[in-house]
Formats: structure tokens, C-alpha cells, sequence
């Protein structure tokens, strides 16, 4: 039997419904670029996804989600430390970002609030390759997100986008 016929009849057997799952995947998948990751072009019009869209996606009540390790330095320090075993291999080793991830240094991430940075981490951004750090214990999490809250950027033009 040859290929594309072996793939007929293993498509005909699928449902519709597993067909229009696959469609809505195979759509969503090819319209992110691997090579511009922070823009993707939709059929009808150019739709930019910013690489920080996620931040947007936290529910409300994630949000406002208060820090319990809010201002404390050895919190931050401890956060830095995880931040170095975690995170710096894919958002730099500062947080302002390499070609895998991007930076940490930015007004979108440093205006969301303590909440929404820990649902990131928690929920992770499969989309864009993040992986999901609900393993992490909650407080290491939260310290993470003290560490981030605790950086200054130097100036717009030493961070990647």
C-alpha cells in the first residue's frame, strides 16, 4: 500500500472533531515564525504577537496576587540564585534576554504586577517554549519573582527583544 493512501484511510478513520483539532493546531503552529518569534502573520492581517502578550493572559485574580516575600533582600538573593539555575540559561544571565527567550529587563514585565509574574512561572508559556515551573515549590517562585522585582534595568539598548 503506498503512503498516501495508507494516509487516507487513517485519515477517513479520525473524527471530524480530531481533524478540526489538528487544522486549528497546524494553524496556530505555522502562523509563529521561528525566525521573528515576537511577530506572527495571520491570513487576514498582520497580527503582532509581543513576546510579553502572555503577561496580558493572567486572570484577575492571579494578578492580584500579593508577594509574601515583597522588598525582602534575602528573599531577592535567594530568588538570584534560582533565577541562575532555572532561568538564566534562556533570558541571559542578566535577564535582558538571548534569541531563546526574552528579556526580563522590559516595562512590560517590570510594570506587571508580583501576581502575574508568578502565574508565568507557574502556568509557563508553552506557546513560546517556556516550560511550565509549577514543580518548583511555591516559595521558590515567589522569590524568583522577588529576584525580578528587585532588578534594574541599565538602559533599553543592552536588552534583546
Amino acid at each position: 500500500m503506498r503512503a498516501d493512501e495508507e494516509l487516507l484511510r487513517a485519515t477517513s478513520r479520525m473524527s471530524r472533531r480530531k481533524l478540526a483539532s489538528l487544522a486549528v493546531i497546524g494553524l496556530v503552529a505555522c502562523s509563529f515564525s521561528l525566525g521573528h518569534p515576537q511577530k506572527a502573520n495571520v491570513a487576514a492581517g498582520k497580527l503582532v504577537r509581543s513576546a510579553y502578550a502572555a503577561l496580558e493572559q493572567a486572570p484577575d485574580s492571579a494578578s492580584a496576587r500579593r508577594n509574601p516575600f515583597e522588598g525582602d533582600a534575602r528573599e531577592a538573593i535567594a530568588g538570584g540564585k534560582l533565577y541562575e539555575q532555572h532561568c538564566a540559561e534562556c533570558h541571559g544571565e542578566k535577564a535582558g534576554g538571548t534569541r531563546r527567550a526574552p528579556s526580563l529587563l522590559r516595562p512590560e514585565v517590570r510594570q506587571a504586577t508580583p501576581g502575574t509574574l508568578f502565574w508565568i512561572l507557574t502556568n509557563g508559556v508553552v506557546w513560546r517554549g517556556m516550560p511550565v515551573w509549577s514543580k518548583l515549590p511555591e516559595p521558590e517562585r515567589w522569590q524568583i519573582v522577588t529576584f525580578l522585582k528587585s532588578l534594574v534595568p541599565l538602559s533599553t539598548e543592552t536588552t534583546h527583544e
